[in-house]
């Protein structure tokens, strides 16, 4: 087992990323451009969690989870493009904005813990 493994961020993190896939799936069509940069912010934050833990000093692991809180934040404005343009309800909206404030807060305090 690698240590990211262990991390509850990490593991939220995924879960954020697979939850993802369905609204990616369905934006798809209608704009390519959105649904590619969603995914790949969305999959930016587990990896620079992962490779966080493969770094040996504090500030080489500060900034891979500085980089993850920035891909969260990314897709929270992916988030509320989309809800602008009607292509999320606001149930879902709220959700996925809870979710992304959720590992945004845990990133900070990860990010604080290594300042």
């Amino acid at each position: 087992m690698f240590d990211f493994e262990k991390l509850l961020v990490y593991q939220k993190a995924k879960l954020f990323q697979q939850g993802i896939k369905p609204l990616v799936e369905q934006v798809m069509p209608k704009d390519r451009i959105l649904a590619n940069q969603l995914r790949r912010a969305a999959l930016s934050i587990p990896l620079n969690i992962a490779e966080s833990t493969g770094r040996f000093t504090k500030p080489d692991k500060r900034n891979f989870f500085i980089i993850a809180r920035g891909s969260v934040v990314e897709c929270a404005a992916i988030f509320d493009i989309m809800h602008d343009e009607n292509t999320l309800d606001d149930k879902t909206f709220q959700h996925l904005m809870g979710s992304a404030a959720e590992l945004s807060k845990m990133l900070y305090g990860l990010i604080k813990s290594l300042s």
